[in-house]
């Protein structure tokens, strides 16, 4: 085990990064009208390969193109990779039209993770928005797990409408855990919804926070996590305790094909999570992308 209580994770080389494993789906729920999450586990008793939060894989429907997807389970469940998927193309209404006892091709785990261990000891804030909440999900379970290694742990998320928020039962979970908080805000309520309205960087007023002792973890829409920066900005927290997870079109996952190059940053290899002074110029439209 690693120091952080996580499993090692050996990254793949050579042809093991080109050479999917097939996977076959032992769970399904859904989370939204268009998001469902699936796991997965090795065929015939297979391990599957340790992963650290924030990585992603290459997953695919058989006869289908693969999509990058980030895990969004347990990190120190080695018996099961998770995923939360949205359908918006063929290739993602092809995997989560799929039910348990269905296969899938994966590959990796590829890209860079959330600094869970440089952030013990400190208070954590993640910031999502929509379907950004995946991606920090496994970083959630890892502080739960190790909650007196961590110092206060603060969850803003967003969604566009109460309909739309994902893991709604964990977050009701997840609000009892110690010197946790957890705050949710939609852009449209309806009449029924009580909670929060407007943009998630609204929400940082609200928030119990010391930011002089706080590592920030968010994902979502770029415009976003700027606007999100920028209030963090006013709130006088350090830039080089930001991390974001930024997203481009990536095809090989191993920095061959140039689709994910951002800068001189190829998103597959040296992302999707990067500390915020890296990629500056990009998120605030200093640069051409």
């Amino acid at each position: 085990m690693t120091a952080a209580g996580l499993p090692p994770v050996v990254p793949p080389l050579g042809a093991d990064a080109l050479c999917p494993q097939v996977t076959e789906i032992v769970e399904t729920s859904r989370e939204t009208a268009d998001t469902f999450t699936l796991s997965v586990r090795g065929v015939e008793g297979e391990a599957l390969p340790g992963f650290l939060p924030g990585q992603f894989s290459m997953v695919s429907a058989f006869g289908g193109r693969e999509v990058p997807i980030s895990i969004s389970g347990d990190p120190s469940d080695r018996e099961r990779l998770t995923y939360t998927i949205r359908a918006v193309g063929a290739a993602t209404r092809t995997i989560t039209g799929l039910r348990a006892g269905g296969y899938l091709a994966v590959r990796g785990p590829f890209g860079t993770s959330w600094p869970v261990e440089k952030a013990r000891g400190s208070d954590v804030l993640l910031m999502a928005g929509g379907i950004g909440l995946a991606p920090l999900r496994s970083v959630i379970y890892t502080i739960a797990q190790q909650r007196e290694e961590y110092g206060r742990l603060t969850v803003l998320y967003g969604a566009r409408t109460p309909q739309e928020r994902l893991f709604v039962k964990e977050l009701a979970v997840w609000k009892k855990l110690p010197d946790t908080q957890i705050l949710t805000t939609v852009d449209f309520g309806g009449s029924s919804w009580r909670g929060s309205v407007g943009v998630v960087t609204e929400l940082v007023r609200l928030a119990d926070l010391r930011p002089e002792r706080t590592t920030v973890m968010m994902c979502g829409p770029e415009i976003m996590m700027r606007f999100s920066v920028g209030k963090l900005k006013q709130r006088k927290f350090e830039l080089g305790r930001m991390y974001l997870s930024l997203e481009r079109n990536m095809r090989c996952a191993v920095g061959f094909c140039g689709h994910c190059q951002m800068g001189p940053y190829f998103m597959c290899k040296d992302g999707p999570v990067f500390c915020y002074p890296q990629v500056a110029p990009f998120v605030e439209g200093r640069h051409e992308l």
